[in-house]
C-alpha cells in the first residue's frame, strides 16, 4: 500500500499548480480588491480541462475523479479561497446533479457548457431559517397545469449573480426529507431576483447573494431528477462538496505554513533568526504534522468516494471536519508567527485566515461532521 499519489495524480497535481501560479495568482490581489471572480478566468479553466473532471467525455469532461478535483481545490486555494470557491461551485457542487440526475435535454443543454467554462452554476439549498437542516426547506413548488411555480427565499447562495442556471431546492411534497425536489432555474426566468453581493468576511472575490423566488413559473422539464427524492439527491451531492471543501482547507493551510516558514527563516529576533527559537521550529512542525494528517484523511475519503467504499460517507465526514478545524488552526499560528505584520489586510496570511473561517461552516457545519460519526451511538 502507497501513502503517495501515482503517477497520473502525482502529474494532475504538477500542472493545477503551474496553472495556478501562471493564470490565477497575477489575478488575487486585484480580485479581492475589487470583490469579483476575474471573468477571464473561466474560459482558461475551461481549456486547461479544470472544470470537468466529473463530466462524460461526451459533453467535453477531462476524464479525472472525486481525487482529482481535492488536488485542484488544494493548488486553487493556495492561492485565493474566493477564486478557488467560485470555480468549484460551478464545476463540483452545482454541476453534478446535472451529471448524475439531468434528463438527456438537461445535460445536452447545461454539461457542456460549464464544463468549457462558457456558463456558470450555482445550487441555492439555505435558506435565511434553514442552514444545515435541509429536510426544513420551506421554498414551495407547486404543480400547475404548464409546470410549477415556486415561491421563497434563499440565502448565502455562491455565484448567484454569476449563475447562467441555479439548481434550487423547493418543497413538492409533505415535510420532511421526503418532500423535497431540484428544479432548475435559467437566469432571465420572471421570478427570479437577487438581494445586492453579501459583504464577507472572507471569500471577498467571490459572489453571494440571496435568491428570491417570486411566482416563478418553469415548464415540467426544469425538474431535476426525481420528484420528492431531492434531499436524497442533495446528500449525495455534499459528498463531493464536503471533500473539496476539506481540500481547500488543505491549501490554505499549506500556504500558510510555507509563508510562515519563509518569514521565521528570515526575520530576526534578539539578533537571529526566529527559527534559532526552539519554540519557533516547534511550533512549525506541529503545523506540518496536523497539515500532513489533514491531507491524507482528505486524499483518503476521497479515494474511498470513487471506490463506493461502504465507510465513504463517515470518510468524507471525517475530512471534512479534520482538514477545516486543522486549516482554521494552521492559519492562526501563521497569523501569530507574523505577529503584526500578519494582521494588516495586505498579508497573505491575514487573506487565508479570513478565507479559512467558513470551511467549518459550508458544505455541513463540524457540528454536523461530528453528528454523521456519532449516529448510532444514542
Amino acid at each position: 500500500m502507497s501513502w503517495e499519489l501515482d503517477q497520473v495524480h502525482g502529474d494532475f497535481q504538477a500542472s493545477c499548480r503551474a496553472f495556478v501560479d501562471r493564470q490565477v495568482r497575477p489575478l488575487v490581489e486585484p480580485a479581492e480588491a475589487a470583490g469579483q471572480f476575474p471573468a477571464e478566468l473561466w474560459k482558461q479553466l475551461g481549456a486547461a480541462g479544470l472544470l470537468g473532471l466529473v463530466t462524460p467525455d461526451g459533453y467535453g469532461g477531462a476524464g479525472g475523479d472525486s481525487l482529482a478535483v481535492a488536488l485542484l481545490a488544494e493548488e486553487l486555494a493556495r492561492a485565493s479561497g474566493g477564486i478557488a470557491v467560485t470555480a468549484l461551485v460551478s464545476a463540483y457542487m452545482a454541476g453534478p446533479h446535472l451529471v448524475r440526475h439531468g434528463t438527456p435535454a438537461q445535460r445536452d443543454r447545461w454539461l457542456a457548457p460549464l464544463a468549457a467554462g462558457e456558463a456558470v452554476a450555482a445550487i441555492a439549498v439555505t435558506e435565511p431559517g434553514t442552514g444545515s437542516d435541509v429536510a426544513r426547506v420551506s421554498t414551495t413548488a407547486r404543480r400547475t397545469p404548464d409546470g410549477w411555480v415556486l415561491n421563497g427565499r434563499k440565502m448565502f447562495i455562491t455565484n448567484a449573480g454569476l449563475a447562467d442556471v441555479v439548481v434550487v431546492a423547493a418543497r413538492t411534497g409533505d415535510a420532511g426529507r421526503a418532500g423535497l425536489s431540484l428544479f432548475l432555474v435559467e437566469r432571465g426566468t420572471a421570478g427570479l431576483s437577487l438581494g445586492r453581493p453579501l459583504p464577507k468576511m472572507g471569500w471577498r472575490s467571490s459572489d453571494t447573494r440571496e435568491v428570491l423566488l417570486d411566482d416563478l413559473a418553469l415548464p415540467t422539464d426544469a425538474l431535476l431528477g426525481t420528484e420528492d427524492r431531492g434531499f436524497y439527491q442533495i446528500m449525495e451531492g455534499f459528498q463531493l462538496e464536503r471533500v473539496a471543501l476539506s481540500a481547500m482547507g488543505i491549501g490554505h493551510a499549506a500556504e500558510c505554513l510555507d509563508l510562515a516558514r519563509n518569514y521565521a527563516g528570515q526575520r530576526e529576533a534578539f539578533g537571529e533568526p526566529l527559527t534559532h527559537l526552539q519554540t519557533i521550529r516547534h511550533r512549525l512542525a506541529a503545523m506540518e504534522v496536523e497539515l500532513e494528517a489533514a491531507r491524507l484523511v482528505t486524499y483518503q475519503a476521497a479515494a474511498r468516494l470513487d471506490a463506493a467504499h461502504p465507510d465513504a460517507a463517515r470518510s468524507v465526514a471525517r475530512a471534512k471536519y479534520l482538514a477545516a478545524i486543522s486549516a482554521n488552526r494552521i492559519v492562526d499560528d501563521a497569523v501569530q508567527l507574523f505577529g503584526g505584520a500578519g494582521f494588516v489586510e495586505e498579508s497573505p496570511v491575514a487573506r487565508h485566515y479570513r478565507d479559512a473561517r467558513i470551511l467549518r461552516i459550508g458544505g455541513g457545519t463540524d457540528e454536523i461532521q461530528l453528528e454523521i460519526l456519532t449516529r448510532g451511538m444514542a
